[in-house]
């Protein structure tokens, strides 16, 4: 196995212990809602701290339930993340299909064209 392959491997096992282990540790067990997100965390302890603070505006859509707002926020990081695969996938293929910069002696650059190149004895006009 090559050696980027185990470290591929190795990271895909880190990030599925990541998300596996407060599952399995029980981890927020002590909560009514152990996994809410931070905005809703944040929107609970200002309510705590400021009974009567107004938020300075409103969203400019509300979902009309929890599984859809979880299911926009799902397809937004799956398009964020096609976007970031796509870069990724076009700097790799660019790398790899420019030309080589050994091919001059000196390194600067593409060399000259062996199919451009002509013997001199053979051209026309000589």
């Amino acid at each position: 196995m090559k050696r980027s392959t185990k470290i591929n491997l190795l990271l895909v096992l880190a990030v599925v212990l990541l998300a596996a282990l407060p599952v399995v540790f029980g981890m927020g067990d002590d909560k009514d809602e152990p996994f809410t997100g931070s905005d809703t965390r944040a929107e609970t302890a200002i309510t705590e701290n400021d009974p009567d603070y107004k938020p300075w505006f409103s969203p400019l859509y509300e979902p009309p339930s929890g599984e859809i707002e979880s299911g926009l926020f799902a397809l937004q990081a799956a398009l964020g993340a096609g976007v970031v695969g796509y870069m990724f996938g076009v700097k790799r293929t660019r790398r790899k299909l420019a030309p080589e910069a050994s091919d001059t002696p000196d390194g600067s650059g593409p060399g000259p064209d062996p199919a451009a190149a002509q013997d001199p004895v053979s051209v026309p006009g000589r």
